[in-house]
């Protein structure tokens, strides 16, 4: 009920030790507190925090118009709906290193499990489009130091993105994920991979967990969870796919009211009323207030009125 139980500690320490495991992590984008929620009940491992999803949300492009405040905000209302572990997006950190240590303890009080910090110019894009650019590597360092020296729990994992394959190849990126791991990144994302060679490449040159990050029509063919397990990535995130089945669903939706005045014909597509209800544990909701307001009016109250 309510919010849950399991603390920002202690997810933290679950993550750590699920990417210790071995096993795929597998982390699709919550769209809002709800669709984590959801993903907790389908049995996945993670949550992710886009912040493609939240600029989305907002009405505007991912091009690095969101705020910390922003990001921060929906991440506590995410991360405290679900036991899983959440991973954010927390973009080029929101400034300079100083900054982004200050966005780093602003995450781990929104009670993330962890964040990622990226190496694109600042304003950022979103990693699937073309035109982008990237810091230096001394900027790039910097930056990660920053969320490493600004960390507080030390189980708090503190990834490194890099976007450097898109602008200077892979072996760029090779480089530059080395680079990232000596700055103290427990984990390293290579965006925009163009295949599983690629994928193997970046793992045979760290020693930390690796991301794959599996957008739909984007630069990176979509890999099944076993490819990618066979190449030895240990998370995936599906960013924004559930955001696109919503916005696809709700977009059938207004067309078929349009169409034949009525959403008779789409009702076996919707999520049914008891289904909400038992996302939303309205039965522990209900025992609280039995619970609670179990009294029972006087009926001669009005006479002491």
């Amino acid at each position: 009920m309510l919010y849950t139980e399991v603390t920002p500690d202690q997810k933290r320490v679950h993550f750590r030790e699920a990417l210790a495991s071995g096993k795929l992590l597998r982390v699709p984008g919550a769209f809002n507190p709800l669709s984590a929620r959801l993903i907790e009940q389908k049995g996945f491992e993670g949550v992710y925090i886009s912040g493609a999803v939240l600029s989305a949300d907002l009405g505007l492009p991912d091009i690095g118009l969101t705020t910390l405040t922003e990001v921060a905000g929906r991440s506590q209302q995410i991360a405290r709906m679900t036991n899983l572990p959440a991973l954010v997006d927390a973009d080029t950190g929101f400034g300079e290193p100083m900054n982004v240590a200050r966005t780093v303890q602003t995450l781990e009080d929104a009670g993330v499990a962890g964040l990622h910090i990226e190496d694109q110019v600042n304003p950022k894009r979103c990693g699937h489009l073309d035109g982008k650019q990237v810091v230096d590597e001394e900027t790039v360092l910097k930056r990660i130091r920053a969320a490493v020296q600004g960390r507080r729990d030390p189980n708090l994992v503190i990834m490194a993105r890099t976007d450097i394959r898109a602008v200077e190849g892979v072996d760029a990126a090779i480089a530059r994920a080395q680079a990232m791991v000596d700055a103290g990144a427990d984990a390293i994302f290579p965006e925009a991979m163009r295949d599983l060679r690629e994928f193997e490449a970046i793992r045979a040159a760290v020693d930390v967990p690796i991301l794959a990050n599996m957008t739909e029509f984007g630069k990176s063919d979509l890999f099944t969870t076993g490819q990618l397990a066979d190449v030895g990535v240990n998370i995936v995130i599906y960013p924004v796919s559930l955001l696109r089945l919503a916005m696809g669903a709700a977009e059938r939706g207004l067309d078929t009211i349009t169409d034949t005045g009525s959403l008779n014909p789409l009702l076996g597509e919707m999520q049914h009323r008891s289904e909400l209800y038992d996302l939303l544990d309205y039965s522990a909701y209900n025992a609280f207030d039995d619970n609670i307001f179990n009294f029972t009016l006087n009926p001669h109250a009005q006479d002491y009125q």
